[in-house]
């Protein structure tokens, strides 16, 4: 950000006495500058340290006013590189009649994918992937849970469930589990899917770059080969960001 943008948080511009908390009135402040297009969208705030520095505040006054901004949907926080204006362009659009990986979707949009390992291994089953998967007591499955993201901005959580017989190790999925599982000629041929929504944790809210509590949409699902179920799939998916798409038609 250079030295004419800096300008934007001197106090001269937008503190007032009399008018409310210091914190409340950065925060409007660089909303009117977004609306506006000071701040234009994808644009990098300064750090938290320089924020404080520039706007003559303490840093816990520029984490409030950042942490509504978020709250607003105004503006993402993305790990590890810092706080943006968050970009006005059209939601992501999925399809939920296409059995297609996360990295393809990603790829056939021109976006870069990224995955995030957050744990991996072979357990016992829960009741639920014993159930879906027609699993015994005494095996496995091999479970992985990711952090997905596009363009840097995290964007879902996945955590997928395969018996042990289609996936023995874990460890060699590498971005993409389908094309993992279409090297080894045992890709799903068909998948079913349930929808709906769910409210996120404080651990799923700080990988999301969200509030605790915010909603976002749950995908369960389920794919098949002509043998039957491979894989179960939990997926919480950020509704601002989302759109998931279904064609219907009209019945015989």
């Amino acid at each position: 950000m250079g030295g004419d943008e800096t300008a934007i948080f001197a106090p001269a511009v937008w503190f007032r006495e009399g008018r409310g908390p210091r914190y409340a009135q950065l925060y409007r402040h660089i909303v009117s500058a977004i609306q506006s297009g000071e701040l234009a969208p994808d644009s990098q705030l300064p750090p938290e340290r320089d924020l404080a520095e520039l706007a003559e505040v303490s840093r816990v006054t520029v984490r409030k006013a950042v942490a509504q901004l978020v709250d607003e949907g105004l503006v993402d926080q993305r790990r590890g590189a810092g706080s943006f204006v968050r970009g006005q362009g059209p939601k992501l659009e999925q399809s939920l009649s296409s059995l297609i990986s996360f990295t393809e979707n990603m790829l056939a949009r021109g976006r870069s994918s990224s995955s995030e390992l957050l744990s991996r291994g072979l357990f016992p089953p829960t009741p639920d992937e014993s159930m879906v998967l027609g699993l015994g007591t005494t095996e496995r499955v091999s479970r992985l849970e990711r952090l997905r993201s596009a363009d840097g901005v995290p964007m879902a959580i996945e955590m997928s469930s395969l018996p042990e017989d289609i996936l023995p190790d874990p460890g060699l999925v590498g971005t993409s589990l389908y094309q993992y599982l279409r090297g080894e000629g045992r890709a799903p041929t068909r998948a079913i899917q349930r929808v709906g929504a769910i409210n996120l944790n404080p651990r799923e809210a700080q990988l999301l770059a969200m509030p605790a509590g915010a909603a976002v949409l749950r995908i369960d699902r389920t794919a098949y080969l002509p043998s039957g179920p491979i894989e179960f799939t939990k997926g919480l998916y950020r509704s601002d960001l989302y759109d998931f798409i279904a064609e219907l038609r009209l019945g015989e």
